[in-house]
């Protein structure tokens, strides 16, 4: 079986079972695909469909059974952290070359004003109740980066 059924396995029968066997099977190699899958889906605003919130929830009860370290959370939150500061720098540096006169296809000068008037009087509570919102919290560190 290839690393890419294995992959389209895990996500589509996503259980602390199917992670289980996964993390056997590929060791060290299992760690950075977790790593990517959970960066991906909070860092990159076109990966929002990625089991972020139920890969985390089956490798914490991997973790539990004593299958993989501790360490996986720490790397896991590392990830998921890392992805919102990437997500948030990508939206600030093209809300920057908006404003300096380049052409965005999806963004105006007009959304980016509203944006920041938004977030000046929500921001805050904006990031964090989105955390908790599957596929916004992809969105909101970008728009949180657009308006700065």
């Amino acid at each position: 079986m290839s690393i890419i059924q294995s992959l389209f396995n895990l996500v589509l029968h996503l259980k602390p079972e199917t992670l289980s066997a996964f993390m056997h099977s590929y060791g060290a190699i299992a760690y950075v695909i977790l790593f990517l899958i959970i960066f991906c889906e909070t860092g990159l605003v076109v990966t929002p469909f990625l089991p972020g919130d139920s890969l985390i929830f089956a490798a914490g009860a991997v973790v539990a059974f004593g299958v993989i370290g501790w360490t996986a959370i720490f790397m896991l939150m590392t990830a998921a952290i890392l992805g919102n500061m990437v997500n948030y720098q990508i939206g600030k540096t093209l809300s920057k070359k908006i404003t300096q006169g380049e052409k965005v296809k999806f963004i105006k000068t007009e959304y980016i004003d509203e944006t920041k008037r938004f977030f000046e009087k929500y921001g805050a509570v904006t990031i964090i109740i989105t955390r908790f919102m599957p596929i916004i919290r992809t969105f909101s560190p970008f728009v949180a980066g657009v308006g700065e």
